[in-house]
């Protein structure tokens, strides 16, 4: 019961902290997210034996350059590309059943552009012609909640198939639908309050934002398996690490920002 009751303690902390620096100030959450992103990265380099501080200062050169210095498309763009192909890597490096060792110049770049460039991306998404979309980076911070919640409650009471049992043996096929299902209720839901996006542009944010979620979760999942360790860090008792709050937003966030702006062209 303690256990219990120190999560949702952490949870509930959490959840204010972010809906709060939401509605505070645009400066109050880019504030919050360069401090997660640190907090991530610091997770991350002591989980992979990253040496060195280098990384936290090519980090907030990156980050404050592209959030307080430019709006330029062309530098973000390819920002954006670079981290979509490190995350493409990824991917193949979480289904690969080969034993792959990084060196030390992989793993600084996929530090840079993994973590840092995911918590980049979360932070540029609301904003959106000169505004702050306060609605929706908090429906994006919704949908990856309600995915998590009903993905653990699903799994819980009827799940019997594994989805990847040697990376992440809990989780599983019909948890995962659940939380998908779940989420786009969510979704529409959260068209009736940020109408700068169409129900049918929710719904479709909502799969992006599940399944890139997801694969985001298994990735730190296989990170951690290889190094031997159930959590991240001990910053969120209850909850493990800073990183295992963030896994699903870190990795999700440049594809969420890459629809919103198909999204921008299409319309």
């Amino acid at each position: 019961m303690n256990e219990i009751l120190r999560r949702a303690l952490t949870g509930a902390i959490y959840v204010v902290l972010l809906l709060g620096s939401v509605f505070l100030s645009s400066d109050a959450f880019d504030f919050l997210f360069m401090v997660f992103g640190l907090a991530c990265l610091y997770e991350f380099k002591r989980i992979v034996r990253l040496k060195g501080y280098h990384i936290f200062i090519a980090y907030l050169a990156i980050w404050w350059v592209f959030i307080h210095l430019t709006q330029h498309e062309l530098p973000i763009s390819l920002l954006l590309a670079s981290t979509l192909v490190i995350n493409s890597a990824l991917l193949a490096f979480l289904f690969t059943k080969k034993k792959i060792r990084f060196s030390k110049v992989q793993k600084f770049i996929v530090a840079v552009l993994y973590i840092g460039g995911g918590c980049i991306f979360l932070t540029m998404i609301p904003y959106k012609e000169n505004g702050f979309a306060k609605f929706l980076i908090m429906g994006i911070f919704m949908l990856i909640w309600v995915n998590d919640t009903f993905a653990y409650l699903v799994g819980k009471s009827i799940g019997r198939t594994k989805l990847f049992p040697s990376v992440s043996p809990k989780k599983t096929v019909e948890g995962s639908l659940g939380g998908l299902i779940f989420a786009c209720v969510a979704a529409y839901i959260m068209a009736g309050y940020e109408t700068s996006l169409t129900l049918f542009q929710w719904i479709l944010l909502a799969i992006v934002l599940v399944l890139a979620g997801n694969l985001g979760d298994l990735l730190e999942s296989k990170f951690k398996r290889l190094a031997k360790v159930k959590d991240s860090g001990a910053i969120l008792p209850g909850h493990g690490g800073m990183w295992d709050r963030l896994d699903s937003l870190i990795f999700a966030a440049p594809f969420a920002y890459l629809t919103l702006n198909i999204f921008s062209y299409v319309s």
